[in-house]
């Protein structure tokens, strides 16, 4: 058809500005007590005051009370901005703002999972871009250099450490903003496991899936490259190793450090080779629903690579082999990974179906799907209209 055509020339232009455009990569500290490291980095660079930008949770624990004292220790001043939410939205970004210029900082730090990285990202467009967030969304539109970003992940799940992009909400409609733009890139990065440890089973499981959507999705994509399936495949192998660990017993600083890498990988890898359907389906759900963000993908997963079997099989039947490598009566296939990618789901207790999703949303939701997937991603089959309805019909209880 004509617009598919239209939306495959679109998405071979960012394939093509992915080969042209320099991607950044954050200088990164990795393993225990890496937190001290990066701080120290900070202070080297000459900054003095940093806008911590978290959540209340992680407050209410303590941790973030351990990234103050290490950056005191350092000499850097610390204001805290502890308002951000799940999904967060543009008025989150503008209090961050404004507690910015009052501080009178000079750098932003985020800690937490994605909503924190994603907000202090916007926070820093912002700081030198002085237009709406509307204005900046999009591809390639902050035009001006951001404050200086720093962050440290404590989900290993959205990759946001690594890539291209941060996504806020619209405060009344909910409806997700990306923002797409080299220049969002974190200067540097820390993947502490001492602070992952303390993250429950169920967050484990759902950000380990979204990590696992990433690398999947970046694998399958027509824009991959032998450089992004490397990553992919390398998080992929680390994720159906370590996560059960990590899930089960969640003071295993190993797993939990593999599982941070294993994000990182995957970030890396949909930075260049996007992302597909998975995620469309999951952005709006979370939007319409309020769904965790990995929660989402796991729902859509295994659908969408089912819908796409006809055109994927090579891919599948190859991340089996990288999976099961030369085991004795073990064949790879396609099928065998689907099979212990479900097999992974149960063992870590990921839900398959929602009772939240009602059928009358399905119009509304198969627009705004199709919409993003069609104008965004390089999927490998496209779906109509009947298609995404039935998906959805598969994923409500």
């Amino acid at each position: 058809m004509l617009k598919h055509l239209l939306y495959r020339g679109y998405t071979n232009g960012l394939k093509a500005a992915a080969y042209v455009l320099p991607l950044p990569k954050p200088t990164l500290f990795s393993g225990a007590g890496s937190l001290h490291e990066l701080t120290e980095a900070i202070a080297d660079l000459g900054l003095q005051k940093l806008l911590l930008v978290t959540d209340d949770g992680l407050v209410k624990v303590g941790m973030a009370e351990q990234v103050m004292e290490s950056a005191k220790a350092k000499g850097l001043d610390v204001a805290l901005f502890s308002e951000v939410k799940p999904d967060p939205t543009y008025d989150q970004v503008e209090s961050g703002l404004a507690m910015y210029f009052e501080s009178e900082c000079d750098a932003i730090l985020a800690l937490g999972g994605g909503s924190a990285m994603d907000c202090a990202k916007v926070i820093a467009a912002r700081v030198t871009n002085k237009k709406p967030i509307k204005k900046l969304a999009g591809l390639f539109r902050v035009w001006r250099t951001p404050a200086p970003l720093f962050v440290i992940p404590t989900t290993s799940g959205t990759g946001s450490e690594v890539t291209i992009a941060a996504v806020v909400s619209e405060p009344d409609t909910h409806h997700k903003t990306p923002l797409m733009d080299p220049k969002l890139v974190p200067l540097m990065a820390a993947l502490d496991s001492n602070l992952l440890v303390g993250l429950p089973a169920k967050i484990t499981a759902d950000t380990g899936i979204d990590a696992l959507t990433h690398a999947v999705e970046a694998y399958i994509s027509r824009n991959a490259t032998m450089e992004t399936k490397a990553y992919s495949v390398a998080a992929i192998k680390l994720i159906f190793k370590y996560l059960p660990r990590a899930v089960e017993e969640g003071s295993d600083r190993q797993a939990r450090h593999k599982m941070a890498m294993a994000s990182y990988y995957a970030g890396l890898a949909f930075t260049k080779a996007s992302l597909g359907y998975v995620h469309a389906f999951a952005h709006n759900l979370g939007a319409k629903y309020g769904l965790p963000h990995g929660m989402a993908n796991g729902l859509a997963l295994l659908p969408v690579l089912r819908f796409s079997f006809s055109e994927i099989e090579p891919q599948l039947t190859a991340l089996s082999e990288a999976l099961i490598g030369t085991q004795v009566g073990h064949a790879p296939s396609a099928q065998d990974f689907l099979d212990r990618l479900e097999g992974l789901y149960n063992e870590i207790g990921i839900e398959q179906t929602t009772s939240l999703l009602q059928a009358s949303d399905t119009d509304e939701l198969v627009t705004l799907i199709l919409k993003e997937a069609h104008w965004n991603y390089p999927v490998p089959k496209f779906m109509n209209e009947e298609e995404c309805g039935q998906l959805l019909a598969e994923i409500r209880v």
